[in-house]
């Protein structure tokens, strides 16, 4: 038994470096009803359908007491429904600057394509938000074999595991022990466990870290090394089987789920992989 296929992240894992056009646009729109948030609040939910998104803004206490003190009720459903019809615009319209691939991603997959993995990809955007970013991405030579957005599964994104279950009946994915997902929120952890696929942090360029790559360059030796065990620690803790620097050590991970799977390994969190 090998690895198959390897489903993939967007935003933070493949392209958008530190997953950086939905946090601002979700910073906006709360901004224009004057409640303003922080970067830090905007990540926790990051990876989920964003009408889910919004919805654990709004359940956050400070948030929720924020928005009781100005409008002097509760929020609804339909305010949900009026900051999402707020933030499907905004984004689309930045959306095309946001799909340049993260360093080390268009040889990596390649790398992997050549070794006879299929390639697919899960994420929070709709269909018309990933159109955009997928149009990008394929210009600059990365393109996966498949991917999958919530509202073609019924809206049950992440944490749900129909995502990956899509992706793995469209390339023909046979086993979930086969499979890898890699992603780069908490989000995407809880989506492969609820799978029953590898699960795979990436901290580089990622959310949990919510750097840009400039500042991810001057940071010194040992910023990089504790703010890493801080990423890293916060994915084990999360139900992760392994962490990766950056994407190009994706190859090594596999191969050594790879000698773990012929000894009979089985999915297990505790059991995690160094690379």
């Amino acid at each position: 038994m090998r690895i198959e296929g390897v489903i993939l992240d967007w935003a933070g894992t493949t392209v958008d470096y530190g997953c950086f056009a939905p946090v601002q646009v979700f910073m906006d729109i709360f901004e224009e009803i004057d409640i303003l948030l922080t970067m830090e609040e905007v990540r926790v939910p990051m990876g989920q359908l964003k009408w889910d998104h919004i919805q654990s803004l709004l359940q956050m206490p400070r948030i929720e007491a924020a928005f009781q003190e100005k409008f002097n009720r509760g929020y609804t459903e339909a305010d949900i429904d009026e900051l999402h019809d707020r933030f499907e615009p905004k984004l689309l319209a930045i959306l095309p600057q946001y799909g340049k691939p993260i360093p080390y991603v268009v040889e990596t997959i390649q790398q992997l394509k050549q070794q006879g993995l299929k390639i697919g990809a899960t994420t929070g955007y709709t269909s018309a938000m990933l159109s955009i970013v997928e149009k990008t991405a394929k210009k600059y030579g990365y393109e996966p074999d498949h991917w999958v957005t919530p509202d073609l599964v019924m809206d049950k994104g992440r944490p749900y595991p129909y995502m990956i279950y899509e992706n793995m009946k469209q390339l023909g994915l046979r086993h979930h022990a086969q499979v890898v997902k890699v992603g780069d929120t908490i989000s995407d952890i809880q989506e492969a466990n609820s799978a029953g696929v590898w699960a795979i942090g990436i901290v580089k360029g990622s959310s949990m870290l919510g750097l840009t790559e400039a500042e991810v360059e001057q940071l010194s030796p040992e910023e990089e090394r504790q703010i890493t065990a801080r990423v890293r620690k916060n994915y084990m803790e999360a139900g992760a089987h392994g962490v990766i620097e950056d994407i190009s050590q994706l190859p090594r991970m596999i191969e050594q789920i790879n000698e773990r799977l012929m000894k009979g390994a089985a999915l297990c969190p505790s059991a995690s992989i160094v690379v």
